[in-house]
Protein backbone atom coordinates (compact mmCIF):
# COMPACT_ATOMS: atom_id res chain seq x y z
CA UNK A 1 0.00 0.00 0.00
CA UNK A 2 2.54 2.54 0.83
CA UNK A 3 4.72 1.72 -2.68
CA UNK A 4 1.26 2.86 -4.20
CA UNK A 5 0.85 5.72 -2.30
CA UNK A 6 4.56 7.20 -3.13
CA UNK A 7 3.81 6.41 -6.77
CA UNK A 8 0.67 8.55 -6.68
CA UNK A 9 2.81 11.25 -4.82
CA UNK A 10 5.19 11.16 -7.71
CA UNK A 11 2.88 11.28 -10.37
CA UNK A 12 1.23 14.50 -8.63
CA UNK A 13 4.75 16.15 -8.60
CA UNK A 14 4.87 15.56 -12.01
CA UNK A 15 1.81 16.78 -13.11
CA UNK A 16 2.54 19.88 -11.25
CA UNK A 17 5.91 20.25 -12.48
CA UNK A 18 4.37 20.28 -15.86
CA UNK A 19 1.58 22.77 -15.75
CA UNK A 20 4.34 25.32 -13.52
CA UNK A 21 7.20 26.78 -16.02
CA UNK A 22 7.41 29.28 -18.99
CA UNK A 23 4.99 27.98 -21.01
CA UNK A 24 1.96 28.37 -18.84
CA UNK A 25 3.50 31.61 -17.89
CA UNK A 26 3.09 33.45 -21.05
CA UNK A 27 -0.17 31.58 -21.95
CA UNK A 28 -1.69 33.47 -18.59
CA UNK A 29 0.01 36.49 -19.48
CA UNK A 30 -1.27 36.57 -23.23
CA UNK A 31 -5.03 35.47 -21.99
CA UNK A 32 -4.74 38.54 -19.45
CA UNK A 33 -3.44 40.97 -22.08
CA UNK A 34 -6.59 40.17 -24.35
CA UNK A 35 -8.75 40.26 -21.41
CA UNK A 36 -7.78 43.67 -20.16
CA UNK A 37 -7.44 45.24 -23.88
CA UNK A 38 -11.46 43.65 -24.59
CA UNK A 39 -12.05 45.49 -21.12
CA UNK A 40 -10.30 48.58 -22.07
CA UNK A 41 -11.43 48.98 -25.56
CA UNK A 42 -15.62 48.32 -23.97
CA UNK A 43 -14.68 50.62 -21.37
CA UNK A 44 -13.95 53.42 -24.30
CA UNK A 45 -16.88 52.55 -26.13
CA UNK A 46 -18.97 54.32 -23.69
CA UNK A 47 -16.32 56.51 -21.66
CA UNK A 48 -14.58 59.29 -23.71
CA UNK A 49 -10.65 58.82 -23.13
CA UNK A 50 -9.40 61.36 -20.81
CA UNK A 51 -5.57 61.71 -22.07
CA UNK A 52 -3.46 59.31 -24.66
CA UNK A 53 0.00 58.24 -24.13
CA UNK A 54 1.06 61.19 -26.63
CA UNK A 55 -0.74 64.18 -24.64
CA UNK A 56 1.51 62.50 -21.51
CA UNK A 57 4.73 62.24 -23.44
CA UNK A 58 4.37 65.62 -25.36
CA UNK A 59 3.59 67.31 -21.05
CA UNK A 60 6.65 65.64 -19.98
CA UNK A 61 8.84 67.06 -23.12
CA UNK A 62 7.49 70.53 -22.02
CA UNK A 63 9.81 73.05 -20.35
CA UNK A 64 9.36 72.56 -16.61
CA UNK A 65 8.56 76.76 -16.66
CA UNK A 66 5.90 76.07 -19.60
CA UNK A 67 3.35 73.44 -18.62
CA UNK A 68 1.01 73.66 -21.47
CA UNK A 69 -2.75 72.66 -20.60
CA UNK A 70 -4.08 68.91 -22.21
CA UNK A 71 -7.61 70.11 -21.06
CA UNK A 72 -10.07 70.05 -24.09
CA UNK A 73 -13.73 70.28 -24.23
CA UNK A 74 -15.16 66.64 -25.84
CA UNK A 75 -17.32 67.24 -28.34
CA UNK A 76 -19.66 64.13 -29.35
CA UNK A 77 -20.49 62.91 -32.76
CA UNK A 78 -23.32 64.47 -33.31
CA UNK A 79 -21.86 67.67 -32.60
CA UNK A 80 -19.13 67.95 -35.08
CA UNK A 81 -19.40 69.59 -38.34
CA UNK A 82 -20.84 67.14 -41.22
CA UNK A 83 -18.48 68.98 -43.08
CA UNK A 84 -15.02 68.55 -40.71
CA UNK A 85 -15.76 64.70 -40.57
CA UNK A 86 -16.08 64.54 -44.35
CA UNK A 87 -12.93 66.97 -44.89
CA UNK A 88 -11.15 64.43 -42.60
CA UNK A 89 -12.16 61.06 -43.90
CA UNK A 90 -11.84 62.58 -47.50
CA UNK A 91 -8.10 63.37 -46.74
CA UNK A 92 -7.19 60.88 -44.44
CA UNK A 93 -8.60 57.71 -45.20
CA UNK A 94 -11.24 57.92 -48.31
CA UNK A 95 -12.51 53.96 -47.67
CA UNK A 96 -13.04 54.23 -43.85
CA UNK A 97 -16.24 53.80 -44.59
CA UNK A 98 -15.91 50.31 -46.41
CA UNK A 99 -13.15 48.78 -44.50
CA UNK A 100 -12.84 46.73 -41.85
CA UNK A 101 -9.73 49.11 -40.43
CA UNK A 102 -7.07 47.99 -42.75
CA UNK A 103 -6.82 49.87 -46.42
CA UNK A 104 -5.03 46.93 -48.12
CA UNK A 105 -4.29 48.64 -51.03
CA UNK A 106 -2.99 51.84 -49.17
CA UNK A 107 -0.37 49.64 -47.12
CA UNK A 108 0.90 48.41 -50.69
CA UNK A 109 0.72 51.94 -52.42
CA UNK A 110 2.89 53.39 -49.28
CA UNK A 111 5.15 50.47 -49.20
CA UNK A 112 5.87 50.36 -52.68
CA UNK A 113 6.66 54.21 -52.14
CA UNK A 114 8.86 53.75 -49.14
CA UNK A 115 10.56 50.63 -50.58
CA UNK A 116 11.50 53.04 -53.42
CA UNK A 117 13.12 55.36 -51.37
CA UNK A 118 11.34 58.37 -51.73
CA UNK A 119 10.10 60.37 -48.55
CA UNK A 120 8.08 58.37 -46.11
CA UNK A 121 4.49 57.85 -46.36
CA UNK A 122 1.62 56.05 -44.14
CA UNK A 123 -0.79 53.88 -44.86
CA UNK A 124 -2.61 53.53 -41.94
CA UNK A 125 -6.60 54.29 -41.76
CA UNK A 126 -8.61 56.60 -39.44
CA UNK A 127 -9.09 53.27 -37.26
CA UNK A 128 -5.14 52.05 -36.64
CA UNK A 129 -4.30 55.57 -36.17
CA UNK A 130 -7.27 56.10 -33.30
CA UNK A 131 -5.75 52.93 -32.01
CA UNK A 132 -2.53 54.31 -31.61
CA UNK A 133 -3.33 57.32 -30.61
CA UNK A 134 -5.68 56.06 -27.29
CA UNK A 135 -4.33 53.07 -26.43
CA UNK A 136 -0.76 52.87 -27.32
CA UNK A 137 2.33 55.15 -27.46
CA UNK A 138 3.98 57.48 -30.23
CA UNK A 139 7.09 55.74 -31.80
CA UNK A 140 7.46 54.15 -34.42
CA UNK A 141 8.62 50.18 -33.89
CA UNK A 142 7.23 46.30 -35.27
CA UNK A 143 5.79 45.77 -31.56
CA UNK A 144 3.53 48.99 -31.65
CA UNK A 145 2.70 47.97 -34.96
CA UNK A 146 1.17 44.54 -33.94
CA UNK A 147 -0.56 45.99 -31.42
CA UNK A 148 -2.20 48.63 -33.15
CA UNK A 149 -3.42 46.11 -35.32
CA UNK A 150 -4.80 44.16 -32.48
CA UNK A 151 -6.76 47.09 -31.30
CA UNK A 152 -7.73 48.70 -34.46
CA UNK A 153 -9.53 44.51 -34.62
CA UNK A 154 -10.75 45.76 -31.06
CA UNK A 155 -12.31 49.05 -32.19
CA UNK A 156 -13.69 47.99 -35.26
CA UNK A 157 -15.49 44.96 -33.94
CA UNK A 158 -16.60 46.70 -30.60
CA UNK A 159 -17.22 50.37 -31.30
CA UNK A 160 -18.39 51.03 -34.86
CA UNK A 161 -17.41 53.70 -37.38
CA UNK A 162 -19.14 56.72 -35.59
CA UNK A 163 -17.31 56.25 -32.31
CA UNK A 164 -13.78 55.50 -34.14
CA UNK A 165 -14.60 58.88 -36.24
CA UNK A 166 -15.82 60.77 -33.20
CA UNK A 167 -12.60 59.59 -31.13
CA UNK A 168 -10.12 59.94 -33.61
CA UNK A 169 -11.52 63.97 -34.36
CA UNK A 170 -11.21 64.40 -30.45
CA UNK A 171 -7.87 62.98 -29.62
CA UNK A 172 -5.62 63.53 -32.90
CA UNK A 173 -3.00 66.19 -32.28
CA UNK A 174 -3.89 69.15 -34.67
CA UNK A 175 -1.22 71.66 -33.45
CA UNK A 176 1.17 71.72 -30.49
CA UNK A 177 -0.15 70.45 -27.26
CA UNK A 178 -3.67 70.67 -29.08
CA UNK A 179 -5.97 67.48 -29.17
CA UNK A 180 -8.90 67.30 -31.20
CA UNK A 181 -10.47 69.72 -33.89
CA UNK A 182 -12.17 71.15 -31.27
CA UNK A 183 -8.75 72.53 -30.07
CA UNK A 184 -7.71 73.85 -33.62
CA UNK A 185 -10.39 76.05 -33.97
Amino acid sequence: MSAFMAIKRQSKKKKKSKRSGPLVFISKLALYFVLFSIAWVLLYRFVNPPLTWLMIQRNMESSEHAKPKTARKWVSYDDLSANMKKAVVASEDAHFTSHAGFDTEAINEAYRKNKSGSTLRGGSTISQQTAKNVFLWPQRSWVRKGFEAWFTMLIEAFWGKKRILEVYLNVIETGPHLYGVNAAT
